[in-house]
C-alpha cells in the first residue's frame, strides 16, 4: 500500500507554524531573562543607595587614619586596610604560582587518562566547596596542626586554599584558548617543551589567567566566614608588621560594626561597606582592563 501523500502545501503551512511558534517563544523568553535581571539591578540599586546615604557621610580622611574605637566618632579602619593588604598579598604569593603550575602541568605535560580526568574533576569540585568548609581545615592544619595560631600567614594560607581552584580552572581554560598551531611551530623549530610553555603559551594565556587571578582574589578580599574560623580579631588597635601578628581585615570589621545595636556602627559599617565595594569593583575593572587590553585574535 503506498503511503500517503501530504500536500506541499500543508507541509509548508506546518512548517511556518513550528517557525512561529519558535520565534515567539524566543522573544518570550528573552523578555523573562530581561525582566529577571531588571528586577536583579532594581534591587541593587536600592540596596546600593541605602548604603551610601547611610555611609557617605562618614567618609573622610580620619575614617581611614583612625584605629577602630568603641566610641562610633572615633572608630577607623587603618588596622583593617593594612591588615587586608597583608593578607591579600600573602594570598596572592602563595596562591598564584601553585595554580598556574597545575594548570600547566595539567594542559601541557600530564598524560591523558583517568587519573589526570579525575585530579580536573576534583578541582572543580573544590571551586565550589563553601569557605566555611576552608576555614575548618585552615583552623585544623594551619592554626593547631603547625601551630601558626590565629595569624595573618595561617589566614593567607587558608584564603590561599581557597581561591587556588578557581585560578587553576581560569588558568587551565585560558591556556586551552592558545591555538595548537602556536606549539606545534615552536616545536617544528626545534624548541623543547618547555621552551614553548614558557615563551608562547603562557605570554598567550596571560590575560586569560590574570583576569581569573583578580576576580579569585576579589572573591578572597570580601571573605569573612573562613577568616572567622582561623581567628581573625574584630579589634586590632596597631598597625601589622609581621605576617605573624594578630590581623583584622575589612569584612571581619564591617560584620563587628553590624553586629553593634547602635545606629552610628550602623552608619559606620555602611561607609566601610563603600570602601570594600569600591575596591572591590576596582579589582573587576582591573580585569576587564587587562583581558582588553591583551587579548589577541587568531
Amino acid at each position: 500500500m503506498a503511503p500517503r501523500q501530504v500536500p506541499t502545501g500543508q507541509v509548508s503551512l506546518r512548517a511556518t507554524g513550528a517557525v512561529a511558534r519558535r520565534q515567539a517563544l524566543s522573544r518570550a523568553s528573552r523578555w523573562v531573562l530581561l525582566g529577571a535581571t531588571a528586577i536583579g539591578i532594581v534591587f541593587l540599586a536600592v540596596l546600593l543607595t541605602d548604603v551610601v546615604r547611610q555611609g557617605a557621610g562618614h567618609l573622610n580622611m580620619d575614617f581611614f587614619t583612625h584605629y577602630p574605637s568603641r566610641f562610633a566618632s572615633r572608630a577607623g579602619l587603618r588596622s583593617s586596610i593594612i591588615g587586608s593588604a597583608w593578607v591579600m598579598t600573602i594570598t596572592v604569593l602563595f596562591a598564584l604560582p601553585v595554580a598556574v603550575g597545575t594548570a600547566v602541568w595539567l594542559e601541557e605535560f600530564a598524560p591523558k587518562g583517568k587519573l589526570v580526568d579525575l585530579v580536573r574533576l576534583n578541582i572543580s569540585n573544590l571551586a565550589g566547596v563553601p569557605s566555611i568548609i576552608y576555614g575548618i581545615l585552615g583552623l585544623a592544619v594551619f592554626v593547631r596542626l603547625l601551630g601558626l595560631g590565629p595569624s595573618i600567614i595561617a589566614g593567607s594560607l587558608t584564603l590561599a586554599l581557597m581561591i587556588a581552584p578557581m585560578t587553576v580552572i581560569a588558568t587551565s581554560e585560558a591556556i586551552r584558548q592558545v591555538p595548537s598551531s602556536i606549539r606545534d611551530a615552536s616545536l617544528a623549530l626545534g624548541a623543547t617543551r618547555w621552551q614553548t610553555v614558557w615563551h608562547h603559551v603562557l605570554p598567550n594565556a596571560l590575560p586569560g589567567i590574570m583576569t581569573g587571578t583578580i576576580l579569585a582574589i576579589s572573591r578572597a578580599a570580601g571573605e569573612t566566614a573562613a577568616l572567622i574560623m582561623v581567628g581573625a580579631f574584630s579589634f586590632i588597635a596597631f598597625d601589622n608588621k609581621s605576617m605573624f601578628d594578630n590581623f583584622t581585615t575589612l569584612p571581619i570589621q564591617i560584620y563587628n560594626w553590624t553586629t553593634r545595636p547602635q545606629a552610628a556602627f550602623q552608619e559606620i559599617a555602611a561607609s566601610g561597606i563603600i570602601v570594600l565595594m569600591v575596591a572591590v569593583v576596582a579589582l573587576n575593572l582591573v580585569a576587564v582592563l587587562i583581558r582588553e587590553r591583551f587579548r589577541k585574535t587568531y
